[in-house]
């Protein structure tokens, strides 16, 4: 009996193949574009398209009849706007630069596509994602890089859990993108030669600090002033969520030298200038790591000194 795949396609090249690779290996595929954008406007949708907007559903849907497999629109919005938006507008309200799609792969991607899915009687999801999934002696899966390093995108998915990955697969990760396209025209995919999609899809016009100031409308801290590390006032800046650490662009600060961000403060709604140099640093605090390869119980974490 075939295993049943179903596939996330975004209407891109990439999961278009990955669709059409697994279907020759002979896997039962399904098509499925997952609809997360809220409220958005149609017009500025169809024509912005994105990851996930109307044209990648129309796209998704002719690459789905030329392979002759089921495809299927799925509501995620609800899902979406929890752990990828409200996550994207607190991060920066607390003054962090966040990472979008890292959360959406790991909540929407694969923890509600995954869910929903195996409730259909699926046995793996799979993705257009340059990366490999690899068995480890002990048992364990983890994240390995595609066989490009211009295209591997393993960062975005280290805080896949041990169950999702057993249920994935990942065609695209053994290939360069110009052997996927190559094997989109082969087979006749009407997206062999659309862009890649560069921006984050639910911004499509690159103005996070707009799209936050929308979003969270009165708890967005105003103008504020640029400081230096010992507290003089440089000028005013526009709000904190306009920067990010190590920032030097659209500062306009007439200091005849390079400056950079060098630390953003919240609670006084203060963005610290400083040079290049004041942005290093020898420490590293992290959280939610994630041991792919082992078990965290055999783990020894020492506390930070």
């Amino acid at each position: 009996m075939k295993k049943k795949v179903v596939v996330g396609m975004s209407g891109g090249v990439d999961s278009s193949v990955a669709a059409y690779l697994l279907k020759e290996q002979g896997y039962d595929v399904i098509g499925v574009t997952m609809q997360i954008w809220q409220d958005e406007d149609v017009f500025k949708q169809s024509q912005e398209g994105g990851c996930c907007g109307l044209s990648a559903v129309e796209d998704a849907r002719r690459v789905a009849a030329v392979l002759d497999i089921p495809y299927y629109v799925m509501n995620f919005k609800a899902d979406f706007k929890k752990y990828v938006i409200d996550y994207f507008v607190s991060e920066y309200e607390r003054a962090y630069t966040p990472n979008p799609c890292i959360a959406c792969n790991r909540y929407v991607k694969w923890e509600s596509l995954l869910h929903r899915s195996l409730e259909i009687g699926a046995d793996y999801i799979a993705t257009g994602h340059y990366a490999r999934i690899d068995r480890l002696p002990n048992g364990r899966f983890a994240i390995r890089n595609s066989v490009t390093a211009a295209k591997d995108q393993t960062y975005a998915l280290y805080n896949l859990t041990q169950d999702q990955l057993s249920h994935t697969l990942m065609p695209v990760g053994e290939y360069t993108k110009d052997e996927i396209r190559a094997l989109a025209e082969e087979a006749g995919l009407p997206v062999a030669h659309k862009p890649d999609s560069q921006e984050i899809c639910f911004v499509p016009d690159n103005d996070y600090a707009s799209f936050i100031d929308r979003e969270a409308g009165e708890k967005v801290p105003g103008p504020g002033n640029f400081v230096t590390e010992d507290g003089r006032i440089l000028g005013h800046h526009k709000g904190i969520t306009h920067y990010t650490l190590g920032q030097r662009r659209g500062l306009d600060l007439p200091m005849g030298e390079r400056v950079f961000v060098t630390a953003i403060r919240p609670e006084t709604n203060e963005v610290v200038i400083g040079s290049n140099q004041e942005l290093f640093t020898d420490k590293v605090l992290c959280e939610n790591v994630n041991y792919m390869a082992v078990e965290l119980s055999l783990i020894h974490i020492s506390e930070p000194t």
